[in-house]
């Protein structure tokens, strides 16, 4: 290898080491820029009933921050005092948990039910994490400094990158050669447009799972149905792994009533699981990037593992990126050509 190729070697690596050792920012910009985005779409709607784009900047943000504030003024307390009531009846739902246990101790042989032991712990584990959320959950957002700052970075972030995102592109486009420059800007436009339609495929598929569960949860008289209903639509953002969590904390609550309804809960759970993947996500996905269910796991966990919560929340844009880039550069470019 000549110098020139070992200096560019050394350049890579040392500029890999710099990117891992800051990964939390580059992830913080990366939402920033799914957020700016998914706005700037709404935005340039705006502009089409001929409105300036800073009022029309103005505009979105305002809504944005109405729906927030919203959210946290009528939904987040309501979510809170069930929380609490859920912590009241956490108590008997161990102690019906530990009299069906006893019962099956003898119909069932030893060693079956030893395994079954683990599901009494559930309800103590579950109580001791919903005291621990709404005991430290404020402490946590008025003395963290750190998530302060990352809140007030990914938001300065946003507005600056939604202000005038097209000299950002091109900013971005100019690190790659001359020659290939047309080629990066398609690619930049397919990763937009996978982007705002899983986005927007996965918001809908939050607000069709949370109230397909809160009318059969209603339905069935499980108690607290607002709050697990809102966990079922917000697990959603995490798929496969999410849905299959929301479905805890329902049965156990069902539980205090009779055995039947939970297992009416956990058919619910089934039915709803089976009509998002066979009926929900096929029909609002099906112009968006095909995502295979191995891949979307392994990357819930790669992430997750890598990068802590920022990665869970953000595994699936990283995932539909990470495909398009492969699939256009290494494979249409690179692969596709080779030796021709």
């Amino acid at each position: 290898m000549r110098l020139g190729q070992w200096l560019g070697l050394f350049a890579l690596a040392i500029s890999l080491y710099i990117l891992w050792q800051i990964r939390q920012v580059v992830l913080l910009l990366f939402a920033a820029v799914i957020l700016a985005t998914v706005l700037n779409r709404v935005v340039r709607r705006i502009q089409r009933y001929r409105i300036k784009r800073g009022i029309a900047i103005a505009i979105t943000i305002t809504v944005l921050l109405a729906l927030i504030i919203s959210f946290f003024a009528f939904i987040v307390p309501r979510i809170v005092d069930q929380l609490q009531q859920l912590l009241g009846v956490l108590p008997q739902t161990s102690e019906r948990i530990a009299a069906w246990l006893n019962w099956l101790q003898s119909t069932i042989p030893g060693a079956i039910f030893e395994q079954l032991r683990v599901v009494e712990n559930i309800p103590q584990q579950l109580q001791a994490w919903i005291t621990q959320l709404l005991g430290n959950f404020f402490v946590i957002l008025n003395n963290s400094l750190t998530v302060v700052l990352s809140v007030l970075l990914f938001l300065v972030l946003t507005v600056m990158l939604l202000v005038n995102p097209s000299q950002y592109r091109r900013v971005f486009i100019l690190a790659f050669p001359n020659f290939y420059r047309r080629r990066i800007d398609e690619i930049l436009s397919e990763s937009e447009a996978s982007l705002v339609g899983w986005i927007k495929g996965t918001l809908i598929a939050m607000v069709v799972i949370g109230l397909v569960s809160f009318i059969g949860l209603t339905i069935l008289g499980v108690p607290l149905p607002l709050v697990n209903a809102a966990l079922a639509g917000l697990l959603e953002f995490i798929p496969n792994v999410g849905p299959t969590l929301s479905v805890v904390p329902p049965a156990l609550l069902a539980l205090l009533d009779a055995p039947w309804k939970a297992g009416a809960v956990i058919l619910l759970y089934i039915a709803i699981q089976q009509f998002e993947s066979l009926v929900l996500v096929p029909l609002i996905m099906k112009h968006e990037v095909n995502l295979m269910p191995v891949f979307t796991i392994l990357s819930v966990v790669v992430f997750a593992s890598l990068f802590g919560f920022l990665g869970l929340f953000l595994a699936i844009p990283l995932l539909i990126v990470v495909q398009i880039w492969l699939k256009e550069v290494l494979v249409k470019d690179v692969m596709n050509k080779w030796g021709k």
